[in-house]
């Protein structure tokens, strides 16, 4: 039998319009009317799967029916009915969530419980009672995406300051209307703790025999890693320094990176800077703000600097990169400076490699301001009240 493109038409339509046993039946009479090696041709010609051309073959000749038992299959899972709801999920919960402090794990922590995230989604993202799945659900599908709701003590904060839960909601704020706004770009910003540079036993595992000290005494260099993180474009930047974490450092990583990267978003006015608030970076730091002020009268951006609070800073996404890092390297020796540096570049994130550079400049410790310089400079920072401390925006001076 000839199979013309009008015949093919006409029996692909004729069994797209069938269903179950009818359908198979149907095929399986073509499939005869074809004769020897007619499976083969049907397959190749009308693109029918062999193994139902079978099953019809089997219901043709027998007389019998076979019915499918599609209930059978299970019920169908909650993202299919509910396309959007991991995403949702994911919003709720990432601003929430915490790596592991001591990095041996990549987990997220998450402080809220199954049973809140499913009210947060009826309340924040609109869904209904009746059409979400149980809180037992939504638990498997946070560990799915890799968030823990657990209470697990080592992820507990040592601390709590009066004006945590204050900060918490003003960072999410500010966090979700950067998200929103396609002229300002939101960048984690974390130095990682000095890496000592030798045979040092560092409690990791690896399936190669190694000879390490158990000790790590009188290290001949320590390397001092820092990275900025987008989370929105999951793209990550490291910096490596023998010298010392300064002020001066940040920021020259900062320039570095906004250098290498603001042809690619000529839209963005304002530059979003999560950070913990440590001795080198806070709000209060005068060699930190000056070094800030000249930036953005140079690219003339806006800057805003949005503090997470003291004792839960392994809420910055940028934390997230270290456990991978440490999970990485873990169990070699870090004898050089190029091994470190090597790890680092052979290191991914959500599929990419990170951008890895070599800061070879030495930096001061101790430099800082008069008070009389600061007040000066302090007048063009806008403090927001009741918590100068954590959120200020440095404007660039009018043209």
């Amino acid at each position: 039998m000839e199979l013309t493109e009008e015949v093919k038409a006409l029996f692909k339509e004729t069994a797209n319009t069938l269903k179950g046993s009818d359908r198979r039946i149907f095929m399986a009479r073509v499939v005869k009317l074809l004769g020897k090696g007619g499976q083969r041709r049907s397959e190749k010609e009308l693109s029918w799967d062999r193994d139902t051309v079978r099953k019809g073959s089997h219901e043709l000749g027998s007389g019998l029916r076979c019915y499918d038992n599609f209930a059978g299959r299970g019920r169908q899972r909650a993202e299919e009915r509910l396309p959007d709801l991991l995403t949702d999920i994911k919003a709720i919960v990432d601003e929430q969530s915490q790596t592991d402090p001591s990095f041996k794990t990549t987990r997220l922590y998450t402080r809220l419980s199954a049973a809140e995230v499913k009210q947060q989604l009826i309340a924040q993202k609109g869904y209904q009672e009746a059409e979400l799945p149980t809180a037992e659900t939504i638990r498997q599908k946070l560990n799915h995406l890799g968030h823990y709701p657990g209470r697990v003590r080592k992820s507990q904060p040592l601390k709590k300051i009066p004006e945590t839960e204050a900060i918490f909601t003003h960072l999410h704020q500010v966090n979700h209307a950067a998200s929103t706004d396609e002229t300002v770009l939101r960048l984690s910003l974390d130095a990682k703790a000095a890496v000592l540079l030798g045979l040092f036993s560092r409690r990791g595992q690896t399936r190669v025999t190694v000879k390490a000290w158990d000790h790590d005494f009188d290290p001949k260099y320590k390397v001092i890693p820092f990275g900025i993180f987008l989370p929105q474009y999951n793209e990550l930047y490291l910096y490596f320094t023998l010298s010392h974490l300064t002020s001066d450092f940040i920021v020259d990583c900062l320039h570095d990176f906004w250098m290498s990267v603001r042809d690619r978003f000529p839209h963005i006015k304002t530059l979003l800077l999560n950070q913990d608030n440590g001795p080198e970076n806070h709000s209060r730091r005068t060699q930190f703000v000056k070094r800030l002020l000249d930036f953005v009268d140079e690219f003339h951006l806006t800057v805003d600097l949005a503090y997470y609070p003291p004792y839960h800073s392994k809420y910055n996404p940028i934390e997230r990169v270290w456990a991978v890092l440490e999970k990485h390297w873990n169990g070699s020796l870090l004898d050089s400076l190029t091994t470190v540096l090597n790890f680092a570049q052979t290191m991914t994130w959500h599929g990419h490699h990170p951008v890895v550079s070599l800061v070879k400049k030495t930096y001061q410790t101790g430099v800082r301001l008069t008070q009389k310089a600061m007040a000066a400079l302090e007048k063009r920072l806008e403090r927001w009240p009741g918590l100068e401390k954590w959120f200020v925006k440095i404007s660039p001076m009018p043209l």
